[in-house]
């Protein structure tokens, strides 16, 4: 059974702690790696490697002490390249070549941000469970059959960017790149119609922006739309 756990969830630090009950890892490592090992109670040896979508701080800001803890750290080529990661710790992960990592079957692909090669991940394990990981892009192009666990940001409504920004308390220049480059509660709409959701047995919205979101509006609109359990990552 997949326990998923946030560490962190916002632009101050992204880290989700996932296990099936037989191989543990982490997603992302974007808050500090002592926030980490605190918020696991310190139990950090079973973890079996950490996935990182890209390079922005918010999203790896551990991994070196990741990788000195002797954790594997898989990411893309253009990721590891601007992450300066050259240890025999860091993995390639290559959009649409699979990987295993203990009972976890890897599926990584490629997603639309402002960054070099940034990734999702699609992930399966021995029970036939599969999650979808999904941060900083703002759209996916792909439709996944069998999902049961879905983590997707939802970063921002365009409604609620809109009233920021007439009312002055957002600058006008951010929307062109929160529209490039995150998920917008309305395209996390049109990517759950997209795809076939009868096996989710629940839904993460992750990465909630400070001023442009509203987590009891997201949460009620998402469950509303998919009749599945909803939940806002934060920490």
């Amino acid at each position: 059974m997949i326990e998923i756990r946030p560490l962190g969830s916002s632009s101050a630090g992204n880290a989700y702690h996932i296990t099936d009950g037989y191989t543990a890892l982490l997603l992302e490592a974007g808050i500090r790696y002592k926030d980490i090992q605190r918020a696991l109670n310190f139990q950090t040896t079973n973890i079996a490697g950490c996935l990182i979508s890209h390079e922005h701080g918010d999203h790896c800001k551990a991994v070196t002490d990741i990788v000195k803890a002797g954790v594997d750290v898989y990411a893309s080529q253009g990721t590891l390249d601007a992450l300066g990661l050259s240890s025999h710790r860091a993995k390639l992960a290559r959009a649409k070549q699979q990987f295993k990592i203990g009972t976890w079957t890897i599926l990584p692909f490629d997603v639309e941000h402002d960054v070099s090669e940034p990734l999702g991940f699609l992930m399966a394990n021995q029970e036939g469970e599969k999650l979808v990981f999904i941060t900083d892009s703002y759209y996916c192009r792909y439709k996944f059959s069998g999902l049961t666990h879905i983590m997707v940001e939802c970063n921002y409504s365009v409604q609620i960017l809109d009233q920021n920004i007439a009312s002055g308390r957002v600058p006008a220049v951010m929307k062109k790149r929160l529209l490039r480059s995150h998920f917008s509660l309305e395209n996390v709409k049109d990517f759950l119609r997209a795809n076939d959701l009868s096996s989710v047995q629940e839904v993460w919205l992750l990465h909630l922006s400070d001023s442009n979101s509203d987590e009891e509006v997201f949460k009620r609109e998402i469950q509303e739309l998919t009749g599945k359990p909803v939940w806002i990552a934060k920490r």
